[in-house]
């Protein structure tokens, strides 16, 4: 477990005597516990120090500082040479540091670099990054004792609390790495060290900060060329920027996809609605058939990454199959009734048109009257009207109605109308409170609606107001 002394060895010359145990680190006051490091950062709306008095009260043994808070906190200025030993230091206190972030990085690479036995696997793509590190982390849980990144901590913030949260016990870990701007995985991969790299896809998402698709793929691809030689990069076949990633590592390369010429392979793929999907897996000439609990058939790409880090890292089929078979149904799409007895599936986390367009086909799969509630997708950059666009016309395909939120969903409206749906069956609301009031009393029993659109939106707002009755 992380002590004090791990810490300031990372931070200092010297390693001085100093057990007391850091039980996690955490930015966020309200989730500090006895024990836990609070790292105190500061930033355009808050400043983590002005929280620091409220971490403590929860029970924070440590704070990591870039400024004094005056004399009513005991302070530890790891600037200045330490005693040899802390073993009696009394707590809280607060360390002092020139640059809280890259101290917090810093400990972390250091308390990584100390854990040579555990196997990381870096998961970055435009789409489906957290699903599929939630089934690669439930495969690999029945050989080895797996941590897995929290939530969507996937950045220069999130990936290193997540390496704090490694004890000695642990062999293998599971980190989700986001993208936003070139260098920005390479960094990343840095500090974590992994040994296995799997690449989902190339999308849109993010295009209005990193530029354009070329750019997003050369950002993902410094997770393969980070990794050593006798690592692993799992490669989507499927995705022609993802494919040729396999010139960019001097890792061993595994290849999953749709068709044969991938290394691992499924086919006669069947969508059972939220029963989940049925599809047969193919691997050096055998074959298994398949039923997992996971929604839409596009789930077929996520079981396959899962399946092949399970291959890398040395599972039987009897673990990998029992992992699949039980792991997650789906992240963060919900499946809700409504107040009227609707079916309203809940996909508002965020949205692309990758996204939007998989949520679609999954609609497309179950029965009843067809509602799709769209709202404006962000970040797309020059893709925007093309991603609306596109979206727009599969919706025409699936939807017996069509509700858009906001300005940018407007193309997707447009598309729709192009299409053929009839004008009587869209309807363009501004915001997701209009969205509500069009929706209640439109959904009725055996009506499936879906909800899907980014964050920005506010559309997670929808399902709870409909599923109320409010």
């Amino acid at each position: 477990m992380l002590t004090l002394a791990d810490v300031l060895a990372a931070l200092t010359p010297k390693r001085p005597e100093a057990p007391q145990i850091i039980t996690e680190a955490v930015i966020d006051s309200r989730k500090a516990s006895p024990g836990s490091l609070f790292v105190a950062l500061p930033g355009q709306r808050v400043d983590g120090h002005d929280f620091v008095a409220a971490a403590f009260a929860a029970g924070a043994s440590f704070a990591l500082v870039q400024r004094d808070l005056g004399p009513e906190f005991t302070t530890l200025d790891l600037r200045q040479p330490l005693p040899a030993t802390l073993a009696d230091l009394t707590l809280p206190v607060c360390l002092r540091v020139a640059d809280s972030l890259a101290a917090l990085q810093t400990v972390a690479r250091h308390w990584r670099a100390s854990l040579p036995d555990v196997r990381v696997i870096g998961i970055t793509g435009s789409v489906g990054k957290s699903t599929t590190k939630e089934m690669v982390a439930e495969v690999l849980s029945h050989k080895y004792r797996t941590l897995k990144t929290s939530g969507n901590f996937n950045n220069e913030i999130g990936l290193p609390l997540t390496l704090l949260s490694l004890a000695r016990g642990h062999q293998r870990a599971v980190l989700e790495m986001g993208f936003y701007v070139p260098g920005e995985i390479k960094f990343l991969c840095e500090i974590a060290q992994p040994a296995v790299g799997v690449v989902t896809n190339i999308g849109t998402v993010h295009a209005e900060r990193a530029g354009s698709q070329d750019v997003i793929a050369a950002g993902k691809g410094e997770l393969v060329e980070s990794l050593p030689p006798e690592g692993w990069a799992v490669l989507n076949y499927d995705d022609e920027r993802v494919r040729a990633m396999a010139t960019r590592t001097q890792a061993q390369v595994l290849f999953y996809g749709l068709t044969p010429e991938a290394d691992l392979w499924a086919d006669e793929i069947e969508g059972l609605g939220l029963e989940g999907i049925r599809f047969r897996l193919h691997y050096g000439g055998e074959v298994f058939p398949l039923k997992v609990p996971m929604l839409g058939r596009h789930s077929v790409h996520t079981a396959l990454r899962a399946a092949a880090v399970g291959l890398v890292e040395g599972l039987d089929w009897a673990e990998i199959i029992a992992g699949l078979r039980f792991g997650h149904m789906q992240l963060r799409l919900v499946a809700v009734q409504t107040a009227s007895g609707a079916l309203l599936l809940d996909d508002t986390y965020n949205a692309s048109p990758e996204s939007t367009l998989a949520a679609l086909n999954l609609l497309a799969e179950l029965e009843g009257r067809k509602v799709a509630v769209l709202g404006d997708m962000l970040e797309l950059g020059q893709y925007e009207r093309q991603g609306h666009h596109m979206v727009g016309l599969r919706a025409a395909e699936v939807a017996d109605e069509l509700i858009t939120v906001g300005a940018r969903a407007h193309d997707i409206a447009a598309a729709a109308r192009q299409a053929g749906l009839a004008e009587s069956a869209i309807h363009e609301v501004a915001d997701s409170p209009a969205a509500v009031a069009l929706l209640r009393g439109r959904l009725g029993a055996g009506d499936v609606a879906l909800v899907k659109g980014s964050r920005g939106m506010r559309m997670d707002s929808i399902a709870p107001a409909l599923e109320a009755g409010a």
